[in-house]
């Protein structure tokens, strides 16, 4: 504890008699100034005991003693200490009715105490308190780093928990909670998930003070991780300001922690060499061989149904990094393995995810493509989807096994093909293969086919000679019925007749040959989309 005026009263050397403000002893003791000032008050910063004989006071009266008393309780002063047998034999009346007034300690130093033993004795109890707050930190470091090695963060937050006299909480890299300590700090710590998402966008490391109405306790949140963006963040709950001991504990938890969620590069490094080298195995066929390689750390993947994410950024942005957090981090709540392989660098930067299928990191995935594309439509605002990061796009294959895992690979990149050619966030293969190949028609290259093979039909109509792409969109959408055709367009079959034979001599091309017509009617569908 910091010194009080109770412990300088009680101190047996310093002989101090209280002459007034005897209920507010327990106050703490910042410093002892000594100010023979008419006005010390601009130099205080409060918790001073002002040590006075007052040499350049009118302490006789009144009045001057009641403005005096009370600029000083107005700027934080916790006592008076007034040196009796200098120019007073005693402390004035009207100083010592005045600080009963104001309820301001007063505190009558004999003759034989001089200031300086008040500074002393002062300054020895503060650095005796901060001596105990290091070596109470020291222990909290210790005890802290033992629950660390032996229960892991777990362990480390009901330590933290109890040396804080509050309650912690640890966050992952999307903000949800991972652990509490106590339990019941669970519902305290899923509030502040917005706060904690806030932190994660400043530069770490940062830190932030949650207080107000709606919150039960002060809670100080704090990011935790090396690298640009946090790892994790961690939050501390308490019903007052920490103190040293507490602040010392804070911070070894904080060190701790990030040592524990932080892995180090050459492991993390060495985990994605191991992952790259299971995904090339699989992508050659080589399903036995990627599943002795991956091991305890991907095996159980390759025993269930996975399927494969593959996704790109046209921008320099980090997208790629915000989609490997979310789904290694609803990987690591729901227990799942995940296997996560960059490739390429700047803008060819691309990421191949296997996930399990149906699990926490293919559900996750999904819902951040699904909040960006709600963005980009305007139907939430940019900052809750990810501000920068509308630029990402995404390919998901069907549900695969190793022996598949070429085709899931394969299928991945159509998807994202697509979705970058309909300026998607997302595509799913089964989306592709339920819907219609007609919206495929809109790519440019296509477009840029049809007008080519169209080009000398168009031409031969616009002479006025007859009408031959007309006739034969409809000759082709009646399957070659010559007498439906001619009758859609309204003329003679004998003349329908006629326009086939002169399409197949301007094209060179015979309409009996399944592919000729194929191409033709995609052609005649891709201009018409025009």
């Amino acid at each position: 504890m910091p010194p009080t005026l109770a412990s300088l009263v009680h101190h047996s050397a310093l002989k101090l008699t209280v002459r007034a403000g005897e209920d507010r002893l327990d106050v703490p003791v910042r410093w002892a100034h000594v100010s023979e000032l008419a006005d010390p008050v601009p130099y205080m910063e409060g918790g001073e005991l002002l040590l006075i004989t007052a040499l350049k006071l009118d302490a006789e009266n009144p009045e001057a003693m009641r403005r005096y008393v009370r600029r000083l309780a107005g700027a934080g002063v916790v006592g008076l200490g007034f040196a009796v047998g200098v120019n007073y034999e005693d402390i004035p009346a009207a100083l010592v009715e005045a600080a009963k007034e104001e309820g301001l300690p007063l505190l009558e130093v004999p003759r034989r105490t001089p200031f300086l033993a008040i500074s002393k004795a002062v300054s020895a109890a503060i650095a005796a308190d901060q001596y105990r707050a290091v070596t109470a930190g020291f222990a909290a470091q210790r005890e802290l780093t033992k629950q660390a090695l032996t229960d892991g963060p777990e362990g480390l937050l009901a330590a933290l928990a109890s040396q804080v006299d509050g309650w912690a909480a640890l966050y992952d890299a999307s903000g949800a909670v991972v652990a509490t300590a106590p339990e019941w700090a669970g519902r305290r710590a899923a509030r502040l998930t917005a706060d904690v998402e806030r932190l994660r966008e400043r530069p770490a490391p940062a830190s932030s003070v949650v207080g107000g109405p709606e919150h039960e306790d002060r809670v100080e949140l704090h990011t935790l991780g090396t690298g640009r963006r946090p790892r994790a963040a961690l939050a501390v709950g308490t019903a007052a300001a920490l103190g040293t001991a507490e602040r010392y504990a804070v911070y070894s938890a904080i060190a701790l922690l990030t040592l524990t969620t932080e892995r180090s590069r050459s492991l993390h490094a060495a985990e994605q060499r191991v992952g790259a080298a299971v995904l090339r195995m699989l992508l050659a066929g080589e399903p036995d061989h990627a599943r002795a390689v991956a091991g305890d750390l991907y095996g159980e993947l390759l025993d269930a149904p996975f399927r494969v994410i593959v996704a790109a950024s046209d921008t320099n942005g980090d997208p790629l990094g915000a989609v490997t957090e979310i789904v290694e981090s609803a990987a690591a709540r729901a227990g799942e393995a995940v296997l996560v392989v960059p490739e390429g660098e700047g803008e060819a930067a691309r990421l191949v995810v296997l996930a399990a299928d149906g699990g926490a990191a293919v559900a996750a995935c999904a819902k951040y493509a699904a909040a960006l594309e709600a963005a980009r439509a305007g139907d939430v605002p940019e900052q809750a989807a990810g501000a920068g990061e509308d630029e990402l796009v995404v390919g998901l294959s069907a549900p695969a096994g190793p022996i598949a895992a070429a085709a899931a690979y394969k299928q991945a990149e159509q998807a994202l093909s697509v979705a970058r050619r309909r300026g998607r966030v997302c595509v799913e293969h089964e989306q592709l293969a339920a819907g219609s190949v007609l919206p495929l028609l809109a790519d440019d290259a296509v477009k840029a086919f049809a007008d080519g093979l169209l080009r000398a039909l168009h031409e031969h109509d616009a002479t006025g000679r007859g009408d031959l792409v007309a006739s034969l969109r409809a000759w082709l959408s009646r399957h070659g019925q010559w007498d439906a055709a001619a009758a859609d367009l309204g003329v003679h079959r004998h003349t329908l007749r006629y326009r086939m034979r002169r399409v197949e001599e301007i094209l060179g091309r015979s309409l009996d040959d399944a592919d000729v017509r194929m191409e033709l009617w995609l052609a005649l569908k891709a201009t018409s989309a025009e």
